[in-house]
């Protein structure tokens, strides 16, 4: 039986140029990050539709929100018109049920912080009313919430027990690069990487780290 290659969802796509850059490589979803309290990526709202305009059916786009209630959700999904939610905050109660009804057909994807085993149990309550998980190396509890973007790996023992836990897909995200993916996807076996900085110089989507990313991931499935 031969092996699948995770998927691989490039975030912080900031310009069309980068989405087409990443949908060339390979890319099966795109992350528009819209405003955060911290961390690299955010562009304005006007720019995360014109950019989910261009991308080809077929490749995701990931609107990543801090929003925590409903309505201002479900506003910035019908402005942007991204076909994902990425919730990097914990949300309200009745949060999900809400936006499964007014967003029909719009899959949500809910980010899980890995900072200790408590996370284990965050996803185990959380992953029946999501259509994935999302592992990332935040830090919700500061005063300044980081939500993403930190550039930090987290206890993958911890994220492997998650992606054995759970009934709904994971993506691995938090200081993924092309030196280390190939080590993460052999020791969580995810349904997908998530990079941001990692492949970034100079704060600009980097063609020959994507390349070299690119080809770690499949060199891990073969």
């Amino acid at each position: 039986m031969f092996r699948v290659a995770p998927r691989v969802k490039i975030c912080c796509i900031a310009s069309e140029e980068e989405a087409a850059l990443a949908v060339q490589m390979g890319a099966s979803a795109l992350g528009l990050v819209a405003q955060m309290p911290s961390g690299p990526g955010p562009i304005p709202e006007s720019r995360i539709r014109d950019i989910a305009r261009t991308v080809p059916p077929g490749v995701a786009t990931f609107l990543l929100t801090s929003e925590t209630t409903a309505e201002p959700i479900i506003a910035q999904q019908r402005y942007c018109g991204a076909n994902t939610l990425q919730l990097v905050d914990e949300v309200a109660p009745g949060v999900y049920s809400a936006l499964r009804e007014a967003l029909p057909g719009i899959r949500i994807v809910q980010v899980i912080h890995v900072r200790d085993e408590g996370a284990l149990a965050e996803s185990r309550q959380l992953s029946p009313l999501v259509d994935a998980i999302l592992l990332d190396s935040g830090n919700p509890s500061l005063s300044i919430k980081e939500l993403g973007g930190t550039g930090r790996a987290h206890d993958w023992a911890v994220s492997r027990k998650i992606r054995d836990a759970v009934q709904v897909p994971v993506y691995l995200a938090g200081g993924l690069n092309p030196g280390n993916v190939g080590q993460a996807i052999a020791q969580v076996q995810p349904f997908g990487v998530d990079v941001c900085s990692g492949l970034r110089t100079e704060g600009r989507l980097d063609a020959t780290k994507l390349e070299q990313f690119m080809r770690a991931v499949r060199e891990a499935a073969s």
